[in-house]
C-alpha cells in the first residue's frame, strides 16, 4: 500500500474557501437581523392545517371560479352556480339554515334571477334539509303553455326548482305507497337518473351529474366543466372520515373507488396543486392534491382493517389496534354523529360482512 504523505494533501482552493466564508456570512448576518429586530424565525405551518368555519347559525360566501361559489356553514356546503339562464345549486343545507342559505344565494345571484335546479349528492339530511323551502323560492320553465292541462303537465309542479337527483336518493327520501316517508313529498327530487351519468347545459356550461357509490350507492359528484369545479357531496369530507352508510349501499370499496375516479377527472396545475378545484361536502375548497391525500388514507386504513380481518382478528382488536392513528389529528373525532370509532366499524363491516 502507497503510504499517505503529506504532500498528498489537496488544500481547498481560495475560491471554495471564499464561497464557505460568503455563505456563513449570510447565515449570521441573517441570524444577526432577527436578534436586532427582536424577531424570530418564521414558524412552520401548523398541522393538521386548521379549518376556520364562520360561527355557528351563520353562513360565509367564498368565490370558487368562474361563476361558482360556494356557502360554508349551512351544514354542509352549497355549491351555487349563476348566469344568463339563472341560478343552480348543488345541495340545500340543513333545513334550519334555510333562510340563511337563501338570502346567501341572493347576494351571489344578479337581480331578480329566479332558482331553475337543485342537484342533491346525496339523502343526507345535512344536503337535502333545505330542500323543500329553498326549491319553492324557485321555478321551473314550462314545456307548454300554461293553460295546457292534459297529459304529464298536468301533475307537475312548475312553482318550484326542480330538484335532480340519482334514483337511489328519491327512493330513501320517498316511501312506498301507504307507508310513511322520512322526509315531506316538498322534499323530494322530482327528476332522477339511473345510469351512469346525466348531463345539461346551463349558464355557459356542460354540468354533469356522476354516480360515484361510496357513502351510499346513490351519491352524485356534479362537474361544471368549462369552470372546472367539482362539487362531491360527502365523497371528499375534509372535517372528519368519509361517512359510510352500510345500510345505503355505502362501501370503503365504494369510496376507494370513487376517488380514483375523481382525480382521473382532476387536472393539476403544477406539482399536483392548483388545476381543478373541489368543493367538498365539508370543509375548505380543495384541489388534486388534498384529493389524493384523503384517498391514500382510505387506501391505507382499507388495507390494514382487510390484513388484520385476514389475520382472524374480532372488531375489538382492530378497533383496539387503532388502523386509522397516522390521520387522526387531522380527521379523528370522539364526538359528534360520525366518529373515528363508527369510521372503524364500517370499514370492519363492508370488508367483512358483519354488520
Amino acid at each position: 500500500m502507497t503510504p499517505l504523505h503529506r504532500d498528498s494533501f489537496v488544500a481547498p482552493s481560495r475560491l471554495a474557501l471564499a464561497r464557505a466564508a460568503f455563505v456563513l456570512a449570510l447565515l449570521t448576518s441573517g441570524a444577526a437581523v432577527y436578534a436586532q429586530a427582536g424577531q424570530k424565525p418564521a414558524p412552520r405551518p401548523a398541522w393538521p392545517p386548521r379549518l376556520e368555519e364562520p360561527a355557528v347559525g351563520e353562513v360565509e360566501v367564498l368565490p370558487v371560479r368562474g361563476n361558482v361559489h360556494v356557502i360554508i356553514g349551512a351544514g354542509g356546503n352549497v355549491t351555487v352556480q349563476t348566469g344568463e339562464q339563472r341560478i343552480l345549486l348543488v345541495d340545500t343545507g340543513t333545513a334550519s339554515m334555510s333562510e340563511k342559505v337563501w338570502a346567501a344565494v341572493q347576494k351571489i345571484a344578479p337581480p331578480r334571477k329566479p332558482l331553475r335546479y337543485v342537484i342533491n349528492t346525496s339523502e343526507n339530511p345535512e344536503h337535502t334539509g333545505g330542500n323543500a323551502v329553498i326549491a319553492a323560492k324557485g321555478e321551473t320553465v314550462p314545456l307548454r303553455d300554461a293553460n295546457y292541462t292534459a297529459g304529464p303537465q298536468g301533475t307537475i309542479n312548475y312553482a318550484r326548482a326542480s330538484v335532480v337527483s340519482h334514483q337511489n336518493v328519491l327512493n330513501r327520501m320517498s316511501a312506498p305507497t301507504g307507508q310513511k316517508a322520512p322526509t315531506p313529498p316538498e322534499a323530494w327530487p322530482d327528476n332522477t337518473y339511473a345510469i351512469d351519468q346525466k348531463r345539461f347545459y346551463f349558464n355557459d356550461e356542460p354540468v354533469v351529474m356522476m354516480n360515484f357509490p361510496g357513502n351510499t350507492d346513490g351519491n352524485s359528484i356534479v362537474f361544471f366543466r368549462k369552470s372546472d369545479v367539482i362539487s362531491t357531496g360527502d365523497l371528499i369530507d375534509l372535517t372528519r372520515y368519509p361517512l359510510i352508510d352500510i345500510k345505503a349501499g355505502g362501501s370503503i370499496q365504494g369510496i376507494v373507488a370513487s376517488l380514483n375516479r375523481l382525480i382521473d377527472l382532476c387536472v393539476p396545475e403544477s406539482h399536483g396543486a392548483g388545476g381543478t378545484l373541489i368543493v367538498p361536502g365539508h370543509g375548505r375548497i380543495a384541489d388534486h392534491a388534498e384529493v389524493a391525500y384523503y384517498r391514500d388514507m382510505t387506501y391505507i386504513v382499507r388495507d390494514r382493517v382487510q390484513e388484520m380481518i385476514s389475520g382472524g382478528m374480532t372488531l375489538a382488536q382492530v378497533k383496539a389496534a387503532r388502523p386509522t392513528r397516522d390521520w387522526d389529528t387531522r380527521y379523528g373525532s370522539s364526538t359528534g354523529e360520525w366518529t373515528t370509532e363508527k369510521f372503524v366499524e364500517a370499514v370492519f363491516a363492508s370488508l367483512s360482512g358483519k354488520k
